[in-house]
């Protein structure tokens, strides 16, 4: 088993084009592209006019079972944090605390360490109980809701997860699917004083006014 080959097949999304999959895994487009056409060759997946699409779902499901297999023996880092939502096939959007991370191309971080990273994740409530799973399959634990105590979960990495019955409005920002700019936005103005700095950078970037000014305070020895 190739670990790209795999991510590949994973991370593939029905119309996904070469460039949007190689965002998603953080491998360069010329390499996708290679593994693509070695893939078509084998009937493994199918490049058209409309996009890719996974032609073996039989080989699908084996690698999902075995990349669950391997991620379940050890310590989710940070970087594949990111990437493991991506193998479930189920729509999704980061939000909250990595609304702000996303936008901010990563930029801003607030209230997460290496041994307490809830990642937060807007899923269609419909799905709930198969993203339950599918963390579980991965062994790491997931919560409704509500970030838990980190005593309560194992592992640095744990993910948060946000029903809604409304759909899920996503924009892609560097391989991500994040929450639109402007709810991300209302969402940091609610605990302004706390993702002051993640606003100066949004419109600084984005040119939004969000009249966003952060001071650090400097000491003298």
């Amino acid at each position: 088993m190739d670990a790209t080959a795999a991510k590949i097949i994973l991370a593939i999304k029905r119309g996904d084009s070469i460039n949007r999959v190689a965002s998603k895994i953080g491998v360069s487009y010329s390499w996708v592209y290679d593994w693509i056409e070695r893939l078509e060759d084998a009937a493994i997946v199918a490049n058209t006019d409309s996009g890719l699409h996974v032609v073996d779902h039989e080989l699908r499901q084996q690698y999902a079972e075995m990349m669950a297999a391997l991620y379940s023996r050890h310590s989710v880092s940070q970087e594949d944090a990111y990437l493991i939502p991506h193998f479930a096939s189920m729509a999704f959007a980061y939000t909250e605390i990595d609304a702000a991370y996303v936008w901010t191309h990563g930029g801003y971080q607030i209230a997460r360490d290496h041994d307490d990273y809830p990642v937060f994740v807007a899923v269609h409530e419909r799905d709930v109980d198969r993203w339950l799973a599918f963390f579980q399959q991965f062994g790491v634990d997931a919560t409704i809701g509500e970030r838990p105590d980190a005593s309560a979960v194992d592992g640095a990495v744990h993910y948060v997860l946000f029903p809604t019955a409304d759909g899920i409005d996503a924009e892609w920002v560097d391989g991500n699917p994040v929450i639109p700019l402007d709810v991300a936005v209302d969402q940091m103005l609610e605990n302004r004083p706390a993702y002051e700095p993640a606003l100066e950078i949004i419109s600084a970037e984005y040119d939004i006014d969000v009249d966003a000014s952060h001071h650090s305070s400097t000491t003298a020895d």
